[in-house]
């Protein structure tokens, strides 16, 4: 009987990665999606939730709510939309953020920090001050609206190159496509970019990154040292700054 109900499954998902992924999101807190569900509420029916999750994940029906946006305030003036994600959705992307980035981190550039296990923005800032000691020039950048424009085909590519696992690539697709409800009421919908805030965003960036920036940093300029925060960076060189 229980092969019975293996077989039923066309994704290989344990109930172990989704409980994992739960005790992440809960650790994280953060606000309710646009369903008003708190993690306190998600906890309360806490058995079913996750059943729920695992069984469609496992399925292959699982289809992500909308993101609710958010507005927030940049210091420079303006106003940055983030994507909070239901607490459920927040489960299972990170179920889907584990799976990559244990294939993914292996390869990951060391002057990579951004949103990696073991890293912060200080450690970035120390290799930084380390060098600035080093090198004449210094050229701090960041990707003018990465998140919001960054090509879904070559994020799905990325994600193919490092697992063969068809519900990653699967999920990873009905995310990027997911509407964006606006603070109006009003829904987005998108034809590029990933929501900042959401579970799965940071190793999608990272893992486009590490293919048009880094590698190609190392492959055309392998005596100009960087770090790279996310979509932020500082490259710097002894004779010439890159343009």
């Amino acid at each position: 009987m229980n092969e019975v109900k293996a077989q039923a499954k066309p994704f290989d998902i344990s109930k172990a990665e989704v409980w994992a992924a739960w005790v992440k999101v809960r650790g994280n807190q953060g606000a309710a999606g646009v369903d008003g569900v708190s993690v306190a509420e998600f906890e309360k029916d806490l058995k079913n939730n996750l059943y729920r999750i695992w069984n469609r994940m496992s399925s292959g029906t699982y289809f992500p709510p909308e993101v609710k946006a958010v507005a927030i305030p940049k210091s420079g003036g303006g106003t940055r939309i983030l994507g909070v994600p239901s607490v459920g959705d927040r489960v299972a992307q990170t179920v889907v953020a584990a799976h990559l980035s244990d294939r993914v981190e292996p390869v990951f550039h060391p002057d990579s920090y951004g949103y990696r296990p073991g890293r912060s923005a200080l450690d970035a800032v120390a290799s930084c001050r380390q060098r600035c000691w080093k090198f004449d020039w210094v050229v701090e950048f960041d990707i003018r609206k990465f998140f919001d424009t960054v090509p879904w085909d070559k994020i799905v590519a990325c994600v193919e190159a490092h697992t063969d696992a068809r519900w990653v690539v699967l999920y990873v697709k009905r995310w990027l496509a997911a509407g964006l409800r606006m603070p109006d009421g009003t829904t987005t919908e998108r034809l590029e970019g990933t929501p900042q805030g959401s579970a799965v965003s940071p190793v999608l960036a990272n893992l486009f990154l590490h293919y048009v920036l880094d590698e190609w940093m190392d492959r055309e300029f392998p005596g100009c040292p960087f770090e790279r925060y996310a979509d932020d960076g500082a490259p710097r060189t002894q004779q010439e700054v890159l343009m």
